[in-house]
């Protein structure tokens, strides 16, 4: 099943069109998981990109690679990414957990230290989580990254967290 029959991205699907992370490099640290898989111009992860780990090349509507070993998991690239879809996948956080980074833009925005719900890619919860960092610069243009510890088995799953609802919604 694809994106444009079910309406979401499938793990599957995702591992046939782009090139994720191996489990060496997962087990050093935070890590890209771009999730890119529409062929449209845009390149503003590859110029985010100081350490050269993400290629989109020419043409410019060529899907985004990542050279996994030339990415330190900054972040830089999740709050770059008009499409919302790079992630901060650390899968060596402790023994039973990880963390997903992902691009936030709704409001509130969660504090860190607070539980949320982890959704999957089709919106349904998978598990709870703690919220452990929240960045928002100036330089992230009003796209928050938060961070959220989730256990490990998850570490593939979770791409956003439940929303707080406020008044009226």
């Amino acid at each position: 099943m694809s994106i444009a029959e079910c309406g979401f991205l499938t793990y599957d699907e995702l591992k046939e069109k782009q090139t994720l992370p191996s489990d060496a490099r997962y087990s050093k640290g935070p890590v890209a998981v771009i999730e890119c898989v529409q062929e449209i111009p845009c390149n503003p992860c590859e110029a985010a990109c100081q350490f050269g780990a993400i290629h989109i090349g020419d043409p410019i509507t060529s899907l985004p690679s990542l050279t996994a070993e030339k990415c330190v998991g900054c972040g830089v690239c999740v709050s770059r990414c008009p499409g919302l879809a790079i992630f901060v996948v650390n899968k060596s956080y402790t023994k039973d957990t990880a963390t997903v980074s992902f691009p936030y833009e709704y409001e509130p925005v969660p504090k860190e230290g607070e539980v949320h719900k982890g959704l999957n890619r089709r919106g349904e919860p998978v598990c709870e989580g703690k919220i452990v960092k929240v960045l928002n610069p100036v330089s992230y243009d009003h796209t928050p990254v938060v961070t959220i510890e989730i256990p490990k088995q998850y570490a593939d799953e979770v791409r956003s967290i439940e929303r707080e609802r406020g008044k009226g919604a």
